[in-house]
């Protein structure tokens, strides 16, 4: 399953500057995803992380993991979350950080389902440019119904 901008944004609550992944390159059902990231200049973070050599915050390398993974997880369960599902942060483990994202790099992000448990999924989660770890965690979500 392939999803472009369109039908990303008829699954993830968020919006720019907070949307995070562009595309949707390869999603297998209670699997796994693969999705991009196309870094710009333009991202708004630039403008202080850090003027003098612009860096993507790592927290937002994870933030595009997670959403990656909530759009599998939306995808795995067969639901169209409408505007009253999102997907929650349970939990992050083993969070590494191994080069920087910088205006022009394509992040590739990758997760992978290791668990479903009382509500809980656990995801493997990787970051890469050109081939090149940048980020890699264990990331816990849960989905929850907010109306």
């Amino acid at each position: 399953m392939i999803m472009d901008i369109h039908q990303i944004l008829k699954r993830l609550p968020h919006r720019y500057p907070l949307l995070l992944v562009d595309r949707v390159q390869e999603l297998e059902k209670n699997v796994r995803i693969q999705a991009l990231k196309n870094v710009t200049f333009n991202e708004p973070f630039f403008t202080g992380h850090f003027p003098h050599r612009p860096v993507m915050p790592g927290v937002l390398i994870l933030e595009a993991m997670a959403q990656a993974a909530a759009l599998l997880s939306f995808a795995s369960a067969d639901t169209d979350p409408g505007d009253d599902t999102v997907v929650y942060f349970a939990g992050i483990d083993g969070a590494r950080f191994k080069r920087p994202v910088e205006p022009g790099d394509q992040l590739v992000i990758e997760a992978t389902i290791l668990r479903v448990k009382a509500g809980i999924h656990k995801y493997s989660a990787r970051a890469t440019v050109d081939g090149e770890l940048a980020a890699e965690a264990e990331l816990m979500c849960t989905m929850r119904k907010i109306s």
